[in-house]
């Protein structure tokens, strides 16, 4: 029998079609040409791209040469343009603000052929680092009210390049999906005067059927609502509302954790295309804000990422009515990803 499911952070229902219960094998997985060719994000070719806003690299080196084990640079063609203010303004139903924003390419190594999954834990961590730096500068730009880093992988998940890299895009309001994230997340802190992720989290790690993995500092689980087949959701255990206040022992430890799942993904279902996001807390020190909006930010919130192999297609129904039909249970899903060997 099919489930309807509800998601309490998101506020809305997924359809579990049981009946179509789908097992790793099943899936199509859509594959990439990789071939480096002229890529402009490898090694040599660090002059076809903008100069470096950052980077990890070798002392004795200059910037916008070899030597570098990540690196940061503006967006060939960005979404948001970085000059100028919002200049909001409304005409009569209508608001409209100008598209200031910055946007973003996190290079994550300079081996072209080599994903996270297949990084060193030292490596993985610089990237994890990075998103860090680049998040704390960012939010001290009065413009900016959120930062979204995330990672398309393969082109049917968006990547217009093959070698690995992430993007950073920081917007002049909350995205809508996020807005939902912190309303759900404060209105369960006014009720209960706890952290809905927190209470999730205990009651995944209770039930554990839904748990992929799991140490001493962060989880990672399939949602009970999950909207796409074997999607996975990581946060840390303690409650922590802002990724940029984690040291380099933490950023160490979540890499070690991250990796470890995108093995499991990796080896599980034959290498698919994914993204992710990370959710975390908005530019909420600025000023000026709602009153009250984010009064209780840093104990409702619980910063978290998001990650969504590409499996299945998006098609009219879901665009019409919100749902989401997964044809695989979370439970079935995250079963096979933990048993899966890596």
């Amino acid at each position: 029998m099919p489930e309807l499911r509800h998601d309490p952070i998101q506020k809305r229902w997924v359809i579990v079609a049981t009946e179509r219960a789908r097992r790793p094998s099943d899936f199509k997985i859509e594959r990439d040409n990789k071939g480096n060719g002229n890529c402009p994000f490898c090694f040599g070719h660090e002059g076809t791209t903008p100069p470096e806003i950052r980077a990890f690299r070798d002392p004795s080196t200059e910037p916008n040469t070899e030597g570098w084990k990540v690196r940061v640079v503006p967006n060939k063609f960005p979404a948001l343009r970085i000059e100028g203010d919002a200049e909001r303004a409304a005409r009569g139903q209508y608001d409209r603000m100008n598209g200031i924003g910055a946007h973003e390419v996190i290079i994550e190594t300079p081996h072209h052929d080599k994903d996270l999954a297949d990084l060193p834990v030292e490596d993985v961590a610089l990237v994890l680092q990075m998103y860090r730096e680049r998040l704390l500068d960012l939010q001290n730009d009065p413009r900016f009210r959120y930062i979204l880093v995330f990672r398309n992988r393969g082109s049917s998940a968006g990547a217009s390049l093959s070698h690995p890299h992430s993007q950073l895009i920081a917007t002049p309001i909350t995205p809508r999906t996020v807005a939902i994230e912190l309303e759900s997340a404060r209105d369960h802190f006014s009720l209960k005067e706890r952290c809905i992720f927190c209470d999730i989290i205990a009651q995944e790690l209770e039930q554990h059927s839904r748990v992929v993995a799991a140490d001493e500092d962060f989880v990672s689980w399939c949602p009970y609502a999950s909207r796409f087949p074997f999607e996975v959701t990581l946060a840390p255990r303690v409650h922590s509302h802002d990724f940029g206040t984690m040291d380099n022992e933490m950023t160490m430890k979540m890499a070690r954790h991250l990796r470890e799942v995108l093995r499991r993904i990796k080896h599980s279902l034959d290498d698919p295309p994914y993204n992710y996001m990370l959710h975390t807390a908005p530019a909420y020190h600025l000023k000026p804000r709602r009153p009250g909006y984010w009064a209780t930010i840093e104990v409702d919130w619980h910063w978290h990422l998001e990650i969504l192999p590409r499996l299945t297609k998006t098609a009219g129904f879901e665009w019409g009515t919100g749902f989401y039909i997964n044809p695989t249970p979370p439970e079935d899903a995250a079963r096979f990803l933990r048993e899966v060997q890596i």
